[in-house]
């Protein structure tokens, strides 16, 4: 996958979980899991950006383990509101998916650079 194409599916996952965050009911647990699912789905985006001006292979590592912890807990508190029934799991399954799928990416990158980082 190419580098443009991660960043831009990380950006179209960010905009993808505001708008989830937007539908939830104004409830307290929709407020409550929908802070931490704004937090949580928006900022691997960020992790990877910040990722591409490493100083370090460590740094770079580092920058997207972050990420993909973020991913980790994005998909959580999604299942959670498919669970919950907070949101139709129609609106939340692919999501749910790309959330999986994004977050296998940057487990694979994170293992590359490791790989890398050991052979130098």
């Amino acid at each position: 996958m190419a580098e443009r194409d991660l960043d831009e599916r990380l950006l179209t996952y960010a905009v993808r979980i505001i708008k989830v965050v937007e539908a939830l009911p104004k409830s307290l647990a929709g407020r409550r899991i929908g802070d931490q699912l704004l937090w949580s789905g928006t900022s691997p985006g960020a992790h990877y950006q910040e990722a591409q001006g490493a100083e370090s292979t460590a740094d770079f590592v580092h920058k997207l383990q972050i990420g993909l912890k973020e991913l980790r807990e994005s998909v959580y508190w999604l299942s959670l509101l498919e669970r919950a029934e907070l949101l139709p799991s129609s609106r939340l399954a692919d999501l749910i998916d790309e959330g999986k799928q994004l977050r296998a990416i940057l487990s694979k990158a994170v293992i590359t650079a490791k790989q890398k980082k050991n052979t130098t």
